[in-house]
């Protein structure tokens, strides 16, 4: 048994290899998988890209075909043996409900959305300690490539505790950080988002704030340290060639298997205290916050709305209001909301239904999702976006993009930001975007 973060330093730099990193391991963080070998690559790029060639084909047409097509039931307990790993960027889903941009001719960081339906998948149990090889046999004999894989991790050397800190990389690296707007500029965003809460059009909305991050730190090497000071269930890292993605995300999107769905929306952070009297005066004045409490009732209203579009009649619950959930430099308030889809659907109506996620746009979603393209201040791409894998049977597992990084020509793109209501303190807000960032730049340091 070696750990799978380990057996990932085989694969860092592949081409189009995936590591999807439950570095908190609890029972939403019971499985890591790496992908590697992609038979079948789609991107989505104003049009859709099949294996490099143009289709005339939607993605969501594709997908939803392709699925029923080649259905292949899992009969393990691992959550993925076949199926794709990948992303949707924010900008997929503006797109999707056909919301138009004053940013639509801005080039676009990222593809919309990459998925990849990888031959070899390895998977983590971090319960049972144990690994799993599953290979599909597409472009190489499958017991082979088993057996390949088997005697390269085989090879891993293995390394103590003491022999890890000393190879530690303790070089320290200075952080540039460009933001896209400054502190008057997002306080008078705040102030506008509130305005239209007053006068009736929304509820609540998220206000992002986008930071452009300088540092000789590579992207790898980030995500190293990344999982180690701010561990969490969610996290990834993909190697896409020409970008990089690094994430610590804490929030589940959706997860669905054999037709049960459960989302997990978080609004409502607080910082870690430096002391334990001081972390848990923290912990309390989150769970007592009128304020945090309405906003996360308000998505969660909108995510039952959401589910209940796929979802069988009267299955539609709320089974956890408000949990305080502890990570390394915040403490967050969650919801679990869960459903049964209905028997003429499938994933890919259900990611119809529901992206992009209520907690990052605001309710109502699409008045709310006008309001943010015009006080932001530029394109969120990746950020508030999802994560994760679709299966061959049917299933999946996706984040809420957060706490991630897209590295590209040299320099981190990093998205911050927090729900904006009626009773939102400016001074507070700002702070917010801040203390959700820490861990990113303690990373790249």
């Amino acid at each position: 048994y070696r750990p799978l973060h380990e057996i990932f330093e085989l694969f860092k730099e592949e081409d189009q290899a995936v590591f999807l990193d439950s570095s908190l391991q609890n029972d939403l963080g019971q499985f890591s998988i790496i992908g590697r070998k992609p038979y079948l690559s789609l991107k989505q790029d104003k049009i859709l890209y099949i294996n490099g060639q143009p289709s005339e084909e939607s993605f969501e047409d594709f997908m939803k075909a392709y699925l029923a097509e080649h259905r292949e039931e899992n009969f393990t307990n691992l959550p993925m043996i076949s199926g794709a790993i990948g992303y949707f960027t924010y900008d997929y889903g503006r797109r999707k409900e056909e919301i138009l941009s004053r940013f639509e001719e801005e080039e676009d960081l990222i593809p919309e959305a990459v998925w990849n339906f990888y031959d070899d998948y390895l998977i983590e149990d971090h319960r049972t300690k144990e690994i799993y090889l599953a290979a599909g046999g597409r472009t190489r004999p499958a017991m082979e490539e088993i057996a390949r894989l088997e005697s390269m991790i085989g090879r891993i050397p293995v390394t103590t505790k003491e022999k890890e800190a000393q190879e530690a990389d303790n070089s320290q690296y200075r952080v540039k950080i460009i933001p896209d707007s400054e502190k008057p500029e997002y306080l008078g965003a705040v102030g506008k988002m509130r305005d239209y809460i007053v006068e009736g059009d929304i509820y609540i909305a998220n206000l992002t704030r986008q930071l452009i991050l300088e540092s000789e730190k590579g992207p790898y090497e980030t995500f190293c340290k990344l999982r180690e000071i701010n561990t969490s269930p969610f996290g990834g890292y993909f190697q896409y060639g020409d970008f990089q993605v690094v994430s610590a995300s804490p929030e589940r999107f959706l997860k669905m298997r054999n037709g049960e769905i459960e989302t997990r929306p978080i609004k409502g952070t607080r910082k870690r205290g430096e002391t334990k009297e001081e972390d848990d005066a923290l912990r309390e004045e989150l769970r007592n916050s009128g304020k945090d409490k309405s906003e996360l009732l308000m998505i969660v209203d909108l995510e039952r709305n959401d589910l209940s579009r796929v979802c069988e009649k009267n299955t539609v619950k709320v089974p956890e209001l408000f949990a305080i959930e502890e990570y390394a430099t915040v403490f967050h308030l969650v919801s679990t909301i869960t459903g049964t889809l209905k028997r003429d659907k499938d994933v890919m109506d259900l990611v119809k239904a529901s992206f992009p996620g209520g907690s990052i746009t605001g309710a109502p979603k699409i008045r709310a999702m006008e309001i943010i393209d015009e006080l932001e201040r530029g394109k969120r791409g990746l950020y508030t976006g999802s994560m994760g894998y679709i299966t061959l049977d049917g299933c999946c597992d996706l984040n809420i993009v957060i706490r991630t990084l897209v590295c590209k020509n040299g320099r981190y793109h990093l998205g911050v930001g927090g729900g904006i209501t009626c009773e939102s303190e400016d001074e507070f807000e700002y702070e917010e975007t801040l203390q959700k960032a820490k861990a990113l730049f303690e990373a790249l340091k």
